[in-house]
């Protein structure tokens, strides 16, 4: 299959984004909930758990097993279809799903005083369990980790480390890789304000953006490899 090579740029800072907003989302209005940095429920679990002894703080730790699964899920559809952004079309299917929910839930469980919420968040933590599995599966249709920015922002402050240890002479070489971490960073970044934004004006129904968005990119992006294989 031939590379899509001059949206690499485009997807990067798409993936970012939407990692970014649905992570905000959820954890503003889903219950103090991370959705694509998982890891992060492991401090605000302990965190509620000293501070309150709810029983709901447990329900934290359910987005772990929840996030493998969907990475096992990715790598078994991977393995199934020739196309790799399936993967990103079922992401997309996953949270319009989370997004359309938010529209019935209220009507039968509860929404804002139940536990309704928590299967929400953790639709969307399945749809970002596949968008991780993606970036380790096709690490090249990438510049970088696009749900989590903690390497990106390490490698950002080796390249500057290294520029001005040198005085600026290693530019150059070092040009690419910044520019690539800049555009990652940027997007997550620019992701997160939009789904704090959203978040407060229109609640879990903001993941109606973000979902929008990459169907309509891994929609494009199938039918533009597809053509090309």
């Amino acid at each position: 299959m031939k590379e899509p090579k001059p949206y690499i740029g485009l997807l990067t800072f798409l993936l970012a984004s939407v990692a970014g907003c649905c992570d905000t989302v959820t954890f503003v209005s889903g219950k103090s909930i991370f959705s694509a940095h998982v890891t992060g429920n492991f401090i605000v679990f302990a965190a509620q758990a000293i501070a309150n002894n709810h029983t709901s703080s447990w329900l934290q730790l359910t987005t772990f097993p929840v996030f493998v699964i969907a990475v096992m899920v990715g790598g078994w559809l991977s393995g199934q279809f020739l196309n790799r952004y399936v993967l990103l079309l079922v992401e997309s299917v996953l949270l319009l799903l989370a997004a359309l929910a938010t529209c019935i839930v209220p009507t039968w469980y509860n929404l804002n005083n139940g536990h309704g919420i928590y299967l929400i968040v953790m639709m969307v933590v399945f749809a970002l369990g596949l968008q991780n599995a993606f970036g380790k599966l096709y690490s090249q249709d990438t510049h970088g980790p696009t749900t989590m920015m903690t390497g990106n922002v390490t490698q950002l402050a080796l390249d500057f480390g290294n520029l001005f240890r040198s005085r600026f002479t290693t530019w150059p070489s070092l040009k690419e890789s910044i520019q690539k971490q800049l555009f990652t960073i940027g997007g997550f970044l620019f992701g997160c304000l939009l789904g704090a934004l959203l978040a407060n004006l229109m609640a879990l129904k903001a993941l109606f953006l973000p979902s929008l968005a990459l169907l309509i990119c891994s929609a494009f992006l199938l039918r533009t490899t597809k053509n090309n294989m």
